[in-house]
């Protein structure tokens, strides 16, 4: 098997522009409501208050994320007709001949990634752009964004130039379906979280 493949993602780069969102959502021809790639905002903070004057401490910060195609993703061990597969080069795809539409990947995943297109009455979700990295392009996602907040390769490589630093919060049984991801976190993000989090709504996109 080919070496896994996967992304890194610098949320001190990324400005919450939705660059990546769009140019997946262009490249893919995908529905209003189904988003492979999503763009999070994350806010919070306090203020001070000095006779009448009001001073703010505030934050905000975005996070990029689609499907991990994780080590052993617990959308393909769910799926019963076999449509949810890794290939050779460890990317979680789905087989739409296969697919029924039984949306048991769509509850089993832990970060959204397989998303139902009602038209179509199949799963869909992100295939890594395996097209163009096939051509020797890189994903759409990773291509458009302007403060190159995005990357992707072999995951090993990545771990290795970034240090292995998934900062996503660990799961009952993280060995199940540990993700091919590589965060630099932001100075305010915590591990336990704080502020408040939005995607918006995938109806108007």
């Amino acid at each position: 098997m080919a070496k896994q493949l996967g992304f890194y993602f610098d949320q001190t780069l990324c400005t919450g522009c939705k660059a990546c969102q769009i140019a997946c959502k262009d490249k893919n021809d995908l529905p209003v409501g189904v988003s492979w790639r999503r763009v999070a905002e994350y806010s919070g903070g306090t203020w001070t208050q000095k006779d009448d004057t009001f001073t703010p401490n505030v934050f905000t910060y975005y996070t990029s994320i689609s499907c991990n195609h994780c080590d052993d993703p617990q959308c393909v061990k769910v799926c019963p007709t076999t449509a949810m597969h890794k290939d050779e080069h460890g990317i979680v795809l789905v087989d739409a001949d296969k697919c029924v539409g039984c949306r048991y990947c769509e509850w089993a995943c832990p970060y959204g990634a397989p998303q139902y297109d009602a038209d179509a009455g199949v799963m869909t979700k992100c295939n890594l752009c395996i097209d163009r990295v096939n051509a020797g392009e890189q994903p759409a996602c990773v291509a458009a964004c302007p403060s190159r907040a995005l990357e992707f390769g072999e995951i090993d490589e990545l771990r290795a130039k970034y240090g292995d630093n998934a900062a996503i919060e660990p799961l009952p049984d993280p060995e199940m379906t540990r993700p091919n991801l590589v965060i630099t976190p932001h100075r305010d993000s915590q591990p336990t979280g704080h502020g408040t989090g939005t995607v918006g709504n995938p109806e108007e996109i």
